[in-house]
């Protein structure tokens, strides 16, 4: 057993001394050779390392919309053809009295909240920031969207029912209006309307479908009833229904369209007024769309791919034609045609995965300084280093069997006596 791994060590070892020395003698050559396996390695990998980044992020986005979270709205998510759009235009907007109702009537829901937004202006001490969100709602918001406090604290259930002049600010808008200090207490003007900082989120960066709570304002929506028309489309108001622990979307879908359909008094033999909306429709409109994505990004880093195995296979043709006379001494000293097959598709491989490696780290690289341009989170993944090194093995094998099966064909008399 041992001297069978000594053998194998000593064969790659071998393999690894003429693959030095075919780079050594063969510089340009060399160089030009595996500037196609950079190239190829480098760019199927950023395309992949890009397009997991961005799933991740719509991914966590939609998250964020939550998976046992139903949204009754105007507008639905995903429209159907056979539907016209302007049935959808003069449906009626979501209503708080409709939210108050449901929250009664629904046996199947843990937690009914009402939300609407609109932008705004905010100021203090003279200082003034304008188009910001301002968000609206009802008592249960934060058991239906995730964040952190991480100064002051939430509403009160008696300060969201009496509709308290008080606030939450997002991190950044805080840090803008109050320059570091401490927000907690300090009298705001939002829209001309005083109002009392009660809180700070914790910074958590924007998503795909939620712009986050960063630069927004929540504010309880009791508080601005007679503010605000809560009957216009530009607040986008909607009814959020997070299920019961084990309660299944189907069921509360149900439940909620039976009610919905009462509350608004429509006939049986009428359609919905209304949409039902879950996170999941959006999810399946991804997988489709990033399946196309993959295949487009394998496509074009395909062809940079080949033109790096056609690099590889010309340098190995030209090295098998060089070294015909010493191929043909290994063979009249006994070395078996497995063996020099072998010999030269180890080269090949490990000439591929010199490649591969300058092009994973020029990948590094490129993702290294992209975060002080690019306003997204891009990361190496172990999956695509691995599938970096797997496709440069891959190429390196695909590209080096033909030079190599031609080396170990060859006839020792004949390769001894070549003038090579």
């Amino acid at each position: 057993m041992i001297k069978r791994i000594t053998i194998i060590l000593h064969f790659y070892s071998e393999t690894l001394y003429f693959a030095i020395e075919a780079l050594k003698l063969n510089k340009l050559r060399a160089f030009l050779s595996l500037i196609g396996i950079t190239i190829g390695i480098f760019s199927i990998i950023t395309v992949f390392s890009v397009l997991d980044s961005m799933e991740k992020a719509i991914r966590t986005s939609i998250e964020s919309l939550g998976s046992n979270i139903l949204y009754i709205q105007k507008w639905p998510w995903e429209f159907s053809n056979d539907y016209p759009w302007w049935k959808y235009l003069n449906r009626p907007v979501s209503k708080i009295k409709e939210a108050n109702e449901l929250s009664e009537r629904l046996t199947l829901a843990d937690v009914v909240c009402y939300t609407a937004k609109t932008m705004g202006s905010i100021e203090y001490n003279g200082k003034e920031i304008s188009d910001i969100p301002l968000l609206f709602s009802s008592h249960d918001f934060d058991k239906v969207r995730n964040f952190e406090i991480e100064k002051g604290r939430y509403f009160s259930e008696y300060e969201s029912k009496r509709g308290s002049k008080k606030v939450i600010l997002g991190s950044v808008l805080s840090n803008l209006l109050f320059s570091g200090q401490n927000p907690i207490g300090k009298q705001v003007t939002i829209n001309n309307i005083q109002y009392t900082v009660l809180g700070v989120f914790k910074k958590e960066g924007t998503g795909i479908f939620d712009q986050g709570m960063d630069n927004a304002v929540l504010i309880p929506v009791n508080s601005v009833m007679f503010y605000f028309d809560f009957d216009s489309d530009m607040m986008d108001p909607s009814i959020i229904v997070k299920a019961k622990p084990s309660v299944s979307l189907d069921d509360l879908t149900n439940e909620i369209r039976l009610i919905m359909r009462s509350i608004r008094r429509i006939r049986p033999s009428d359609e919905d007024n209304f949409a039902i909306n879950k996170a999941s429709v959006i999810t399946q409109g991804f997988n489709e769309l990033f399946g196309v994505i993959d295949i487009a990004g394998m496509i074009i880093g395909g062809f940079s791919i080949l033109v790096g195995g056609f690099g590889i296979a010309n340098i190995m043709f030209v090295s098998v034609k060089e070294r015909t006379k010493l191929i043909g001494i290994q063979k009249a000293i006994g070395a078996k045609n497995q063996f020099i097959l072998f010999q030269f598709l180890n080269e090949a491989v490990i000439l591929s995965l010199i490649g591969g490696i300058f092009g994973l780290i020029f990948v590094w690289l490129a993702i290294f300084y992209s975060d002080k341009f690019v306003d997204m989170s891009i990361t190496l993944s172990l999956s695509n280093i691995m599938a970096g090194i797997l496709i440069s093995v891959i190429i390196g094998i695909i590209s080096g069997f033909a030079p190599a099966w031609a080396a170990a064909k060859l006839n020792p008399v004949e390769a001894i006596n070549s003038n090579f």
